[in-house]
């Protein structure tokens, strides 16, 4: 949202601050569009030495300071120096986030996260657009692109404490898992599924199975669940159950046959390791009250 200001106000930076027309905003947006198209021939090598994290942050950092410069200049040839810079910094966050994206979304939700990612990364621009037209209005064009590279430096200080995950070792590829097998008929669209596992952890594995199954509890909500639990049994300190919920069978199947990744695999095995005997599951299926 702060980078819209750029794509939003240029044309006003044209007229009110250079004393351009049509032509000279031409020249600007031009300048940004070589910057971009100079940036994906550098971004390889950008890549090789920097982490997506270190990426992001220094995108991010170009481009304010870019727009504090373009926002003071009252020359041409500044603005468009300053302009090429943002536009790499532009296609570097871009191409970066893409690619994360790409890499990290299994292919049965792929097309869904990305067109999520893409009404999130346009309806950001377009409410931007709006609101650093009214904060320009409201307060000047200089202040407008003061406050918005103010909030994209402080959106790049959250790298710190608020990261991309690192996504390279994850194993993105579908795992088919052994389907449960019922003793009775199960309608695929009918009620509510819960699942219950049983684990027998030793004493001194406690926090290690409790950090293994916080990581199962994101795979098992990633997949279908709607609902997810931890339980320790009162009476015996050792045992604990895990209970989730899917909306339906045919939901639970496809968890089994379609949702699972390599990495997700990883995460079950890891908690099922620490269980001394093997983990338990039972699945229990919505009664009909009114049969």
């Amino acid at each position: 949202m702060p980078g819209s200001s750029l794509w939003a106000l240029l044309p006003l930076i044209a007229t009110r601050r250079l004393g351009l027309g049509a032509g000279g905003y031409g020249v600007l947006l031009g300048a940004l569009g070589v910057g971009a198209i100079g940036g994906a021939f550098v971004l390889p090598q950008v890549r090789a030495r920097l982490s997506a994290n270190a990426l992001v942050a220094a995108a991010s950092l170009t481009y304010a300071a870019a727009l504090v410069v373009v926002a003071l200049s009252r020359s041409l040839a500044l603005t468009v120096l300053m302009l090429l810079p943002a536009g790499v910094a532009w296609i570097a966050f871009l191409s970066n986030v893409n690619a994360a994206l790409q890499l990290f979304l299994p292919r049965w939700v792929r097309a869904r996260g990305l067109s999520v990612y893409q009404m999130v990364l346009f309806g950001a621009q377009a409410a931007g657009a709006v609101i650093w037209g009214v904060v320009a209005a409201a307060a000047g064009l200089v202040p407008a692109f003061l406050i918005s590279a103010a909030v994209m430096a402080a959106g790049a200080a959250t790298i710190w404490f608020w990261p991309f995950h690192q996504i390279a070792d994850m194993d993105r590829s579908l795992v088919r898992w052994p389907e449960p097998q019922l003793l009775i008929s199960a309608d695929r669209d009918a009620g509510l599924v819960l699942v219950r596992t049983a684990y027998t952890i030793a004493a001194g594995k406690e926090q290690q199975f409790l950090q293994a199954m916080a990581r199962l509890r994101q795979s098992r909500l990633r997949t279908g669940a709607t609902d997810w639990g931890l339980y320790q049994d009162g009476q015996n300190p050792r045992l604990f159950i895990e209970l989730f919920s899917v909306p339906s069978w045919e939901e639970h199947l496809r968890q089994h046959r379609e949702r699972q990744t390599g990495t997700d695999l990883q995460y079950h095995d890891a908690a099922a390791a620490l269980s001394d005997p093997p983990p338990q599951t039972s699945h229990y299926l919505a009664a009909d009250l009114d049969a």
